[in-house]
């Protein structure tokens, strides 16, 4: 701080202090030249200091050409600012602060929002390349939020507000509420996001069962994923609610198992149902070969045998695969003559009914 004080003084002093034109000082065009030098030679590093990295680095995400030349025209615009500042030009005082620290607060908010939404981009363009673009949409969401918020706090802090919005908000009494409503539904939706992302039960594409709820993932995002039913309807589930839900994937492994219980009559030979069922399943070509299919008789109930019948198939083929197994196992049967039981009743009754037939 005396270092600091030393130095303006010695520029307010003496021939530094000699008015040139509209009260700017020779010592003030000394500062402000200074400030342009000082932005100019750290432009120019941080720029080049980027450009080495997105060399050889994997995060070409954000370390690349575009953020480099980003970066160095915000060094250069602040520090063009801060020198028009020195020279009064800016110093101009607005809603409790400064001009120059208004439009420096700005500038940064602006080429931080570009920076994060160009990085969001290439994360997206990456994803495409590699094959997998859901996360990397989502990383990009997270990313580009993260930067965002961050650099809205910053540019109150450049602005001189953020100690002035604290004071605001606290005496007004309203602190509690926004935190414990407001923000807490915000937050823990924010941080249940960024769960999921790590956790990984699903991704865009898979069809899924939450709660009273199945279809096919449309989107993830930052606050809440949006389900496509299996009836066309959209339905918005909060992330903290999705987080702490039982998420049934029916597609997250490549294999996923075929379950159908058909049922014979007593009198049939239950060895060539079986037989039968499995020649069946051979012919179809999306019937895994391993783990290979089984078929067995499950358990004997009133009308007729139960023969249960289990069979692997690729996890995005098992709907389709599923019906034609058991329209292709019913044609089977019946081609073979193998009759597939109705529900049968036998009623007793106490006392002899006695029936009267009338003929015509």
């Amino acid at each position: 701080m005396n270092v600091t004080n030393n130095v303006t003084g010695f520029f307010n002093q003496g021939f530094f202090a000699e008015n040139m034109v509209f009260d700017i000082t020779i010592g003030s065009i000394v500062k402000a030249a200074i400030v342009l030098v000082i932005g100019l030679f750290l432009a120019r590093f941080v720029k080049h200091y980027i450009s080495e990295i997105s060399r050889r680095t994997e995060y070409v995400w954000i370390f690349n050409e575009e953020t480099a030349s980003m970066v160095h025209r915000l060094i250069l615009v602040v520090s063009a600012i801060y020198a028009f500042d020195t020279l009064g030009i800016l110093a101009y005082e607005v809603l409790g602060t400064t001009l120059s620290n208004l439009t420096a607060a700005f500038l940064v908010f602006y080429f931080s929002y570009m920076i994060a939404k160009k990085s969001k981009d290439y994360m997206v363009m990456s994803g495409v390349k590699k094959g997998n673009l859901p996360e990397a949409q989502l990383k990009g969401k997270l990313f580009y939020y993260a930067v965002v918020i961050l650099a809205f706090f910053i540019a109150l802090n450049i602005a001189g507000f953020a100690g002035k919005l604290t004071t605001l908000i606290a005496a007004a009494g309203i602190t509690g509420i926004i935190l414990g409503f407001s923000a807490q539904t915000v937050v823990a939706n924010f941080i249940s996001g960024i769960f999921m992302y790590f956790d990984k039960p699903l991704k865009i594409g898979d069809p899924v069962k939450i709660g009273e709820y199945g279809g096919v993932v449309h989107d993830i995002r930052i606050l809440s994923t949006r389900i496509r039913t299996w009836d066309g309807t959209l339905v918005r589930i909060p992330n903290e609610k999705l987080f702490n839900s039982e998420i049934v994937n029916l597609q997250k492994y490549p294999a996923r198992r075929v379950d159908i219980v058909v049922s014979i009559a007593y009198k049939e030979d239950a060895q060539k149902a079986i037989d039968v069922i499995k020649r069946t399943l051979d012919e179809m070509a999306y019937v895994l070969a391993e783990p290979e299919p089984m078929i067995f008789v499950d358990n004997l109930e009133d009308s007729g045998v139960s023969i249960a019948v289990r069979a692997w198939t690729p996890s995005e083929k098992w709907f389709d695969v599923r019906s034609t197994i058991v329209q292709r196992v019913k044609e089977a049967l019946d081609s073979e003559g193998i009759e597939i039981p109705f529900p049968q009743r036998v009623n007793w009754f106490a006392e002899e009914l006695r029936v009267k037939v009338e003929k015509e």
